[in-house]
């Protein structure tokens, strides 16, 4: 499974909601993302740009994209920004095929 960290901001109607009808969106989401076989790892409510960030572990692309534009399309979410993550062990993995790609590569104008 992949992991993906998403920010994003609550549209001015999903904020009024919410402050008269305060509701734990860990759950909603949680039950959304399992439907396109995904889980919630986490959600955060977040000062700054952003007013939250959500971990999800998706089967793909695709699936991740589905969780995204459904919400996106009911309307309480705006201005999603999401970015696909690997873990450590992951990293190490891409670093290591970097070095065996790179006495290969030539930068633009290098010789």
């Amino acid at each position: 499974m992949a992991t993906f960290i998403t920010q994003g901001r609550y549209s001015r109607e999903a904020i009024k909601g919410m402050i008269v009808k305060p509701e734990d969106r860990f759950e909603a989401l949680s039950k959304h993302a399992a439907r396109a076989g995904g889980r919630l790892i986490g959600y955060y409510l977040t000062f700054g740009e952003y007013d939250f960030l959500t971990i999800i572990e998706a089967p793909g692309e695709t699936q991740m994209a589905a969780i995204l534009l459904s919400a996106a399309g009911a309307g309480g979410v705006t201005d999603l920004r999401t970015t696909l993550a690997l873990s450590a062990v992951e990293a190490k993995g891409a670093f290591a095929a970097a070095g065996d790609l790179a006495h290969s590569f030539r930068t633009p104008g290098g010789a």
